[in-house]
């Protein structure tokens, strides 16, 4: 930021000049990087503001801090209307906020009668120093308290205005507007426009327009002041490439309780500098002024961060020479944070304030950096742990682009959400945020099946987006992809993978049930615990040759997607141990014939149901399909395991709970055992 010495001395009990101002505004974290001479012997000096201090971006913010630093007071300039006033401001204007949210306030004072034409010696010089041109005494004013306050502000020639009357509103589709420095513009929503009851005047926050301009004919001006929401002022900005010094401070946030003072001060000055006479009262449309936030800080905790003993009562005279009114409440201190910081939110912003004024260079270095040791996190832990998971069953780990095109992007997202789109003409070919992770790993599989890989087997774990209800939502999701020569064998070695991921990360099951989706020839709902009940975390199964296709692939893949979150939180599991068996077991194999679509889950079910006291386990051996078994049936060969934990078994002790499973099995699922 540009400043003027003679300028920054207006609002300081005892002045100081360029070297001074250069040594401490720099030790405090204002540091110059340029000096220049300016009009009648002036110094003009450039400042680095961070982006975060808002507050320092005019000639009274760095007038705080150098008082703070040097121990001179601040003297604030005045902000009071002229005595004499005209009609009421409502008689003579109207506003209309349409939009709260890009516009939380706004407000309008109307100066009749006044004499637009050079501005004087002292205005000139002031704003020649900071590189600024003169334009006419209004538009003057106006840039000096800009540069003054750091709040902008915008006059109209309120005449020029269809029904002399300002309207808020987003602009509409392709709605053409003239800025100020000429330049054309197609506007489009939601950038935010300053209307009068035709055409945009004005692109809020960022600059005004021609139509509307003050000129040598003004004689009665609208004065605007009023808060921008940040994000949509810097997107128009960018779009438009349309940047000002207004723009760079409502991006930059702006103290909304100062509003009507500083509103207050570019009337008198237009009073003072053009002539005329201020309308009684003034517009305001919006919420109410934010309120100061008081922030508590422990002195101990203080001392102990910056590594010097700095009594409770230095520690409060620091941020009060800052405007930050400090009281002691007990054993701690408690700091009333002025409006206009915005920066300041938590305890340690309030001790980075004491360091500053303390003096960085008095607190003491270390020759030594401790380090403590402590022990992973456990979501640390488990992540770290799923990975090796993966890699043991030969999975390679991506790192991908969020971005996908919107084709892509739609054919995976969630039931009931919409795709997220970027704002950004820079990914005209890939505008959305991607719903799924599974095309990222889709578009992977395709390079590597253009370096002629095969076998392929990725995995990633990434942030997905999607739109419900007009919020948008974020996850992190785990996503699987393998290579499906076989479909059967592959989808069930991706089952077995996933159920021993959940077994090492959880120590429970993975349940399976059968779903239908548009992307999927075969697909399953993966659901945790035995509870077919619980909430689905994600879904497994071969995708459909389209949706292969689309992505350019020559053979078919499985994948699956699940919910990280649920599946790590429980980590490190609590695991069960015994002794290993002293007898031996006996193992017999069935061979059951069943319907196509009896899932193994129902078998297991079954098995289960009666509750045979001897049997240790139940495993899935294979499945066969052929003229042997019949269309629409299977042959589905399983093997269950029976043990006594303190004795050798007898065949003779098996047989009938063997018999007792294939009466089960036969009046459940209607299986036939094969010979």
């Amino acid at each position: 930021m540009k400043i003027s010495v003679a300028w920054l001395n207006r609002y300081l009990d005892r002045p100081a000049d360029a070297a001074e101002i250069t040594e401490r505004l720099t030790i405090v974290g204002f540091p110059v990087e340029d000096q220049w001479d300016g009009p009648d012997g002036d110094t003009g000096l450039d400042v680095e503001v961070t982006s975060n201090r808002g507050d320092c971006l005019g000639h009274l913010g760095l007038a705080r801090e150098l008082a703070a630093a040097t121990g001179r007071t601040l003297v604030p300039p005045s902000f009071e209307l002229p005595g004499k006033t005209g009609p009421a401001v409502d008689t003579v204007t109207a506003v209309d906020n349409r939009d709260l949210d890009l516009c939380p306030l706004y407000t309008a004072r109307v100066i009749q009668g006044v004499t637009v034409g050079p501005s004087p010696d002292w205005l000139v010089n002031t704003l020649e120093t900071v590189g600024l041109r003169t334009i006419n005494n209004v538009a003057d004013v106006t840039n000096f308290v800009l540069h003054e306050t750091g709040q902008p502000s915008h006059a109209f020639d309120l005449d020029r205005l269809a029904e002399q009357r300002v309207v808020i509103r987003p602009a509409e589709k392709n709605e053409p507007f003239v800025a100020l420095d000429q330049s054309r513009h197609t506007l489009r929503p939601p950038m935010l426009v300053i209307a009068d009851a035709a055409t945009p005047q004005c692109l809020a926050g960022v600059m005004g327009g021609m139509e509307s301009e003050v000129s040598e004919t003004t004689k009665n001006v609208l004065l605007e002041c009023a808060t921008f929401d940040a994000l949509n002022t810097r997107r128009s900005a960018r779009a438009l490439k349309l940047a000002s010094d207004s723009s760079y401070r409502y991006e930059r946030g702006v103290d909304a309780a100062g509003i009507d003072r500083v509103s207050r001060r570019i009337a008198a000055l237009i009073v003072e500098v053009a002539g005329g006479v201020v309308c009684e009262g003034v517009i305001r449309q919006g919420v109410d002024d934010p309120q100061p936030l008081d922030i508590p800080l422990r002195p101990s905790r203080c001392a102990a961060v910056l590594g010097v003993d700095l009594p409770a009562e230095a520690q409060a005279t620091h941020l009060n020479q800052l405007g930050i009114a400090t009281r002691v409440d007990g054993d701690r201190l408690v700091a009333t944070v002025p409006t206009f910081r915005l920066d300041l939110q938590r305890e340690i912003d309030l001790v980075e304030e004491v360091a500053r004024l303390h003096g960085l260079d008095r607190l003491p270095v270390s020759p030594r950096i401790e380090i403590v040791s402590r022990h992973p996190q456990p979501n640390v832990q488990a992540r770290e742990k799923l990975a090796e998971v993966l890699v043991a069953h030969g999975y390679h780990e991506t790192i991908t682009f969020s971005f996908l095109p919107e084709p892509a992007a739609a054919a995976f997202c969630p039931e009931g959400a919409e795709v997220v789109r970027v704002d950004d003409d820079r990914r005209k070919a890939e505008p959305a945020l991607r719903p799924s992770v599974i095309p990222s790993l889709l578009q992977c599989r395709k390079v590597n099946q253009d370096a002629g890989n095969h076998g392929v087997k990725l995995f990633e774990t990434a942030s997905v987006w999607s739109r419900r209800d007009g919020s948008i939502h974020e996850l992190v999701r785990l996503a699987l992809l393998a290579d499906a020569d076989d479909a059967g064998q592959s989808l069930r070695e991706l089952r077995g993978t996933l159920e021993e991921a959940t077994q090492t990360l959880r120590g429970d099951a993975l349940t399976i049930t059968p779903t239908t989706h548009d992307a999927y020839d075969t697909a399953g709902n993966l659901q945790l615990g035995e509870n077919k009940n619980d909430d689905t975390i994600g879904r497994f199964g071969l995708l459909t040759a389209k949706a292969t296709d689309y992505f350019g692939l020559q053979g078919r893949v499985v994948v699956a997607e699940l919910e990280l979150a649920p599946l790590i939180e429980r980590y490190p599991p609590a695991h069960v141990t015994q002794a290993l068996p002293k007898f031996p077991g006996i193992e017999r194999d069935l061979s059951l014939v069943l319907d196509e679509a009896t899932p193994w889950r129902r078998v297991e079910e079954t098995v289960h149901a009666t509750d045979a006291a001897l049997l240790e386990s139940l495993d899935f051996v294979g499945v066969y399909r052929g003229k042997q078994v019949g269309k629409g049936r299977k042959s589905v060969t399983l093997r269950m395991r029976f043990r006594d934990p303190g004795r050798t078994l007898r065949h003779e002790e098996v047989d009938p709970q063997v018999e007792a499973v294939t009466a089960k099995l036969k009046g459940a699922l209607n299986a036939e055992l094969r010979a």
